[in-house]
C-alpha cells in the first residue's frame, strides 16, 4: 500500500524525493505530499490527484534542503483529500510522520489525545502518531542523544496495527528515524548518503545495495549511516544485500508479474482486512457499517449485486449470510438486475460489491436497490469511490492497490470481509451461538498464517501446470461453497491462460456435461465441504469412470481423497464456512503457471481492463 521515499545527504532532497515516488507510482494512490528540512524549520507540500498536481504546488512555492520525506497515499482513514494527505505533522509542525498501514487503535487515541489539547487537522490514523511523539518528547531531556528515539518507540509502544512510519524533526535535523511492522521498509546506501523506501524501485537510480528492515525494527538513518534496533533499544546485525534486478523487475518486488506478487501479498491482506475488526471472541467490529437495530432484527432479505469475481465473492457471501444469519439472500448479477424489475420490496439490504468501487454495472444495480427503498452497504476496496460515497455503510476490504487485470488478493480479502459481515449481522439477529461465533473469529485469526502455508507449494502446482498446458478443456466442480470457488478458479484460468474452462455445481454433471468429459480433460474438484463430501466423492468416481483425470482441493488432514483423486491439492484444514479463502489458492497459482508456460501476457490479459466503468 501506497508509496515512501526518504533522503537525507549532500544533495538537494526534492528531486529525490520526487523521482522516488514516480518510480512507486505502480503501487497506486490517491493523493501526495513530500516535506523537506530547510533553514531549521519543516516546509511541507500537499495535494490531492496525481504527483503532477504536487509538482504545480511545489512550482509556486519551491523549497530547498539536504532531507526530507514523501509519500502517496491510498486512502484508508478519510477521503483522498489535500488535508488527508501525508505528511502529517504535531501541534508545532516541528515533527512529521508519514506511514503505510493502519494503525487499529487510533479512535480512542485520537479522543484522548484532543481531551489533552492537541489540534487534529485531518481524518487519519497516521496523525494520531505525530501528536504521540510530541507528547511523549515532552517528558524527555533537550540533551538526551536518542530523544527522537525513544519518543518514537514510546509512541508505537501505544499502538496496535501493521505499519511502517517515518518520522522527520526539525528539532534532530540530522536523522530521519522509521519502525517497521508487517508493511515493508527498505534503507538504500550510498557512499554519503542514505535513503529510504516502500520498495525496491525508488531506490535503484540511487544504489543497488540495500538494507531491509524487519519487523518490529526501528532504523536510525544519517547521510551515509544506517543503525537498526529492536523496539527495546537492543541493536540488531545485518547485512546489506545487493540488487542485481532491472528496473521493471523491482517494481515487482522480484516477481514477474504483478499477479504473482498479488497472489503472495495475499497472507498480509488478509491481515489488514480483519486489523481492529476481530479484537474480541464475541463481538466483529465493522467500521464504517452502522446498520440500524431495527432493520437487523427485521430483515426480510438481502440482496447482492456484484459482477465477475466479485460475484463470485458474493456467492459465498450468500451462503454464509443465511447460514449464520438466517435472512434469505439473493445474489443477482449487477449487469442484469436493474433490467428484470427486481421485487426489492419491505426491509431489505442490499450488498453491492466492487474492488474499484467504480464499476458501472454494480453502481447502476446499487442506485435501482436504492430507488427501490434498500439501504445499500458497499464492500470495496478504494476510498472516495463512487460506490463507497453513495452507499449507506462501507465495508472497506484494504487490499492495497491490485494492479493486475485478473483479481487475487481483492477476491480473499471480499471473501474475509463478507465472512465477518455474516459473523457481525448473526451475532446482532440473535441466530449465532456466541461459542460458534468465537470460534469462526478464532479459525479467521488464523487465516493468514494458513495462506502464507498454502502459497509454499506453490512448486507441486507448477509441475501441474507443466502437465497440463497443453489441454484444451478443463472442468471446475464442487458442491455448496466449493461450487462458488469452482467458478472462480475457472474464471482465472480462463482470463489470463485462455484454456477453455467451465465450472459446474458437482451433481449437475450427470445432467449433460459429462458428454464432454475425456482422459484429455483435466477435473478440479474441490472437497472441502464435510457435510457433503460422500456426495462429492461420488461426483469425482462418475468423472473417474469416464477416464478423465481427476485434481482435488483438500484439507491436508482428508486421508480418504486419495483413493479417488489422481492428485490432491492440500490446504491447511479450517472451518468449512471459511475454505474458499485457502481453496482458491492453488487454483490462483495454477492459472498463472499455465499461463507463463503459455507465454502470455498475464497481467494485461487480451480484451479486459481492470475497471469496467463502462455498461
Amino acid at each position: 500500500m501506497c508509496g515512501i521515499m526518504g533522503y537525507i545527504g549532500p544533495r538537494q532532497a526534492l528531486p529525490i524525493l520526487l523521482d522516488g515516488l514516480r518510480r512507486l507510482e505502480y503501487r497506486g494512490y490517491d493523493s501526495a505530499g513530500v516535506a523537506v528540512l530547510a533553514d531549521g524549520r519543516i516546509e511541507t507540500r500537499k495535494a490531492a490527484g496525481k504527483l503532477a498536481v504536487l509538482e504545480s504546488a511545489i512550482a509556486d512555492r519551491p523549497i530547498a534542503g539536504r532531507a526530507g520525506i514523501g509519500h502517496t497515499r491510498w486512502a484508508t482513514h478519510g477521503h483522498p483529500t489535500e488535508a488527508n494527505a501525508h505528511p502529517h505533522g504535531d501541534c508545532t509542525g516541528r515533527c512529521v510522520v508519514i506511514h503505510n498501514g493502519i494503525i487499529e487503535n487510533y479512535l480512542p487515541l485520537r479522543e484522548r489525545l484532543q481531551a489533552a489539547g492537541h489540534r487534529f487537522r485531518s481524518d487519519t490514523d497516521t496523525e494520531v502518531v505525530a501528536h504521540l511523539i510530541e507528547e511523549a518528547l515532552e517528558a524527555i531531556p533537550s540533551g538526551r542523544p536518542d530523544r527522537m528515539e525513544a519518543a518514537v518507540r514510546e509512541a508505537v509502544r501505544q499502538t496496535r496495527g501493521a505499519y511502517a512510519i517515518v518520522v522527520m524533526s526539525a528539532d534532530d535535523p540530522e536523522r530521519i528515524v522509521a519502525v517497521r511492522m508487517i508493511s515493508p521498509l527498505i534503507v538504500g546506501l550510498g557512499p554519503d548518503e542514505t535513503l529510504l523506501a516502500s520498495d525496491i524501485p525508488a531506490l535503484l537510480p540511487y544504489t543497488r545495495d540495500v538494507l531491509v528492515i524487519g519487523d518490529g525494527e526501528m532504523a536510525v538513518i544519517e547521510a551515509g549511516r544506517v543503525t537498526l534496533a529492536d523496539l527495546d533499544g537492543r541493536p540488531v546485525a545485518r547485512r546489506p544485500e545487493h540488487i542485481t534486478w532491472d528496473a521493471a523487475m523491482a517494481e515487482k518486488g522480484g516477481y514477474p508479474h504483478f499477479m504473482l506478487k498479488e497472489i503472495y501479498e495475499q497472507p498480509r491482506a488478509l491481515h489488514e482486512t480483519m486489523m481492529g475488526r476481530l479484537d474480541r471472541d464475541d463481538e466483529v467490529t465493522l467500521d464504517g457499517v452502522a446498520l440500524p437495530e431495527d432493520l437487523v432484527r427485521r430483515l426480510d432479505k438481502v440482496w447482492v449485486v456484484a459482477c465477475g469475481t466479485a460475484f463470485h465473492a458474493g456467492l459465498v457471501g450468500r451462503w454464509l449470510i443465511e447460514h449464520l444469519a438466517r435472512v434469505p439472500v439473493e445474489p443477482d448479477l449487477a449487469s442484469e438486475l436493474r433490467y428484470r424489475d427486481p421485487l426489492i420490496v419491505g426491509r431489505t439490504l442490499a450488498v453491492a460489491i466492487s474492488q474499484s468501487g467504480e464499476t458501472a454495472d454494480t453502481l447502476a444495480a446499487a442506485r435501482e436497490a436504492r430507488r427501490r427503498g434498500s439501504r445499500v452497504l458497499a464492500v470495496t476496496n478504494v476510498v472516495g469511490s463512487t460506490l463507497a460515497r453513495e452507499a449507506d455503510d462501507v465495508l472497506f476490504i484494504r487490499a492495497g492497490p491490485e494492479i493486475a487485470v485478473a483479481s487475487t488478493k481483492a477476491y480473499t480479502t471480499m471473501l474475509v470481509a463478507l465472512q465477518m459481515l455474516a459473523i457481525h449481522l448473526g451475532l446482532r439477529r440473535g441466530t449465532l451461538a456466541s461459542a460458534r461465533a468465537a470460534a469462526l473469529i478464532g479459525a479467521l485469526r488464523h487465516l493468514p498464517l494458513q495462506a502464507q502455508q498454502a502459497l509454499e507449494r506453490s512448486a507441486e502446482v507448477e509441475v501441474l501446470a507443466r502437465r497440463w498446458v497443453g489441454a484444451e478443456h478443463a472442468f471446475f466442480i464442487g458442491r455448496g461453497l466449493d461450487y462458488a470457488v469452482a467458478m472462480e478458479g475457472s474464471l482465472k484460468l480462463k482470463e489470463i491462460s485462455y484454456l477453455h474452462s467451465e465450472a459446474l455445481a458437482a451433481g449437475e454433471l450427470k445432467h449433460g456435461t459429462l458428454a464432454l468429459v475425456t482422459p484429455q480433460t483435466p477435473v478440479f474438484a474441490l472437497a472441502t465441504q464435510r457435510t457433503v463430501y460422500e456426495k462429492t466423492i461420488s461426483n469425482i468416481q462418475e468423472v473417474r469412470a469416464r477416464g478423465a483425470e481427476v485434481i482435488a482441493v483438500a484439507y491436508d488432514d482428508d486421508a480418504e481423497i486419495a483413493k479417488y483423486a489422481q492428485t490432491v491439492l492440500r490446504i491447511p484444514p479450517t472451518d468449512d464456512l471459511l475454505a474458499p479463502v485457502l481453496a482458491i489458492l492453488p487454483l490462483q497459482l495454477f492459472a498463472y503457471h499455465v499461463a507463463a508456460l503459455r507465454g502470455h501476457d498475464i497481467d494485461q490479459p487480451r480484451n479486459l481492463a481492470k475497471s469496467v466503468t463502462v455498461e
